[in-house]
């Protein structure tokens, strides 16, 4: 139990650790990495293909950003190359696993939550404009997940955010260019 316990207060430092993207955006009481991976649960919870394994999504959403807890949220804005990154948090998950029994491996369901990452982050970060009154602020983390949607139920989730994404803007003012122009690229780049 001594292990159990080392690792749920590892784990609990992520309630307290800022998501940095917002953190360096200056965003206002900024989501925690264990807020971020609760949504990401969630999307794992009411994805509706029945070809996905609902709960190994589930699980993995629950531990993807773990290693989080100990090499901290590393930002393409720390300056840190990919390599190092995944170098850090490899050690940290060899740490952390190594207080419980069991490991992840790669398959379709980690690829649908990895986009499940990206989608939580884009709308968080409308959420964040919206709440701020700054359409198209944040436009860079859309500019950012271009590209990397694949799976149908998800480019289907993008495209109603986008449509609310567009009312907000044309109501608030705002950029003139939008997600829209992102998910476009994204449709023909698959």
């Amino acid at each position: 139990m001594s292990n159990m316990l080392q690792f749920m207060k590892f784990i609990g430092q992520l309630k307290r650790l800022p998501r940095t993207g917002w953190v360096y955006r200056n965003v206002k009481n900024p989501e925690s990495v264990s807020d971020h991976m609760y949504r990401m649960a969630m999307m794992s919870l009411t994805i509706t293909d029945p070809t996905v394994d609902k709960d190994r999504c589930v699980k993995m959403a629950l531990v993807h950003d773990m290693a989080e807890c100990i090499v901290g949220d590393i930002a393409p804005a720390d300056n840190i190359s990919k390599a190092e990154k995944h170098r850090r948090e490899e050690e940290a998950m060899k740490h952390l696993t190594g207080l419980l029994p069991e490991g992840l491996k790669q398959c379709p369901e980690a690829r649908l939550v990895k986009e499940f990452d990206l989608l939580d982050m884009i709308v968080q970060a409308h959420e964040y404009e919206e709440l701020e009154g700054t359409p198209g602020r944040l436009q860079e983390f859309f500019d950012s997940a271009s590209g990397r949607f694949n799976h149908p139920d998800v480019l289907q989730f993008i495209s109603s955010l986008n449509e609310e994404r567009e009312r907000h803007m044309a109501k608030h003012g705002g950029r003139s260019k939008t997600n829209k122009e992102a998910v476009t690229v994204t449709l023909f780049d698959i």
